[in-house]
């Protein structure tokens, strides 16, 4: 069978990555005769009905964040027991006892997570208790990959990335996902669309520019052709790199412009902050997706659980506000994850150990603010961790069912209850 060559634009899209590429020509050579490997055609605009304008932002808390201390069970007698010193104390109890959740009886937020709880009372702010999956895998690496992928094997693209090959296959014009970071995460991977992934604008540009005169006079002295006729393909390689240039430019250029809202600093904030700079000068990008790790604390706790909650907050809180001032509040929706909670009980180390289920978090005008779903029963463990109340592609579904406006069963390859997660 003969291969159909690349267009300009399906190669454009596989390397988003071309215009912080090695700064080799045969390198960059040698990565488009990869990309050439997918014919033609198989990248096409958005499908009808699928809303342009709407955008996803994905915040993955690596490392296990503790659920039961971040939304804290402080009516249960049996969290107390299990935690002597880790437990969060009730509301009124202690100077640094639990946040109320208005309306919320014996569920409250860890003390240093005041931004979450800003965000509730402002009604954009929603959380989801108990997310999880069947027969729960305690690795980082493997767990990981059953979010990435929503298939419990593990062993799949990931869920995203069939987004983006289901409804836009991740055409510039249809709006490829954007990943903040050193890789593009498995989630955003599809088989025949990935993301741009860069860790700083700055970083995100063609690099042969810094070899020298000899090296950029070579590449721009290259003839240039009509790229329909796909005879001559360092003359496509050069147009690819100069669209890729340009691209890179639009982002460097939003980055550069001054927030509108006050920002904390920290990891998460510089990247949300990017983020946002990059919906306000309306990229055509329908998911963005920010990383931040340390939760894994299997030792002393209480202190590094405290600043990374406070992190998380403040950092939501101010993405939140930036986006509002900005009145683009309305189009972005935010889902907060991780891998999977900790154990009910601490260990003998100040700290918690690899566990099952945990909240996910949700944030935007159009969520459905509040405590949502079944706090998981303490005193009914599973090899003392706690079962899952709600399937975490429960919560896939309904985001993808009722705001990116895409078919769940096709892109999670099964069916599950969209999880009533937005306002109706």
């Amino acid at each position: 069978m003969t291969q159909t060559p690349w267009t300009r634009r399906q190669f454009l899209h596989r390397g988003g990555v071309f215009a912080s590429m090695a700064a080799t020509t045969p390198l960059f050579i040698q990565e488009a005769s990869r990309a050439m490997s997918i014919p033609a055609g198989s990248l096409v605009s958005s499908l009808a009905g699928v809303p342009q304008d709407r955008v996803l932002v994905v915040v993955q808390l690596g490392g296990g964040n503790d659920g039961l201390n971040t939304v804290v069970p402080y009516g249960s007698k049996e969290y107390y027991n299990k935690r002597p010193r880790l437990a969060i104390a009730a509301p009124g109890r202690h100077a640094n006892g639990a946040l109320q959740i208005p309306g919320v009886d014996g569920i409250g937020l860890h003390p240093a997570f005041t931004g979450m709880r800003e965000l509730v009372d402002e009604g954009v702010g929603c959380i989801v208790q108990g997310v999880g999956y069947p027969n729960p895998n305690r690795s980082h690496f493997s767990s990981m990959d059953i979010w990435h992928t929503a298939n419990t094997n593990g062993r799949d693209i990931g869920w995203l990335g069939r987004y983006f090959d289901n409804t836009c296959s991740g055409t510039p014009e249809a709006g490829a996902g954007i990943a903040i970071g050193n890789a593009a995460p498995l989630a955003m991977q599809g088989s025949r669309s990935m993301p741009v992934s860069f860790e700083s604008p700055e970083l995100y540009r063609w690099l042969g520019e810094d070899l020298g005169d000899d090296v950029s006079s070579a590449w721009r002295g290259m003839p240039l052709q009509d790229h329909s006729d796909q005879k001559d393909n360092l003359a496509f390689l050069k147009r690819t790199t100069l669209d890729a240039q340009l691209s890179s430019d639009e982002v460097r250029k939003a980055a550069s412009r001054s927030p509108l809202a006050a920002w904390p600093s920290g990891d998460l904030a510089n990247q949300l902050k990017m983020v946002a700079a990059m919906i306000r000068a309306e990229l055509p990008t329908r998911v963005f997706y920010v990383t931040l790790g340390g939760f894994d604390t299997h030792a002393n706790q209480e202190g590094t659980h405290q600043r990374l909650l406070r992190q998380v907050g403040d950092s939501l809180l101010a993405f939140h506000k930036e986006l509002k001032a900005q009145r683009n509040d309305g189009r972005v929706l935010t889902m907060v994850f991780s891998e999977f909670g900790r154990r009910v009980g601490e260990n003998g180390s100040g700290g918690t150990d690899h566990g099952t289920a945990a909240p996910m978090y949700l944030m935007g005008p159009m969520v459905r603010p509040g405590v949502l779903g079944t706090h998981p029963d303490l005193r009914r463990l599973e090899d003392g961790d706690l079962k899952h109340t709600t399937d975490f592609r429960e919560v896939y579904a309904g985001v993808l069912q009722n705001w990116m406006k895409a078919d769940p069963v096709e892109i999670l390859q099964g069916r599950w209850a969209p999880a009533q997660v937005l306002r109706t």
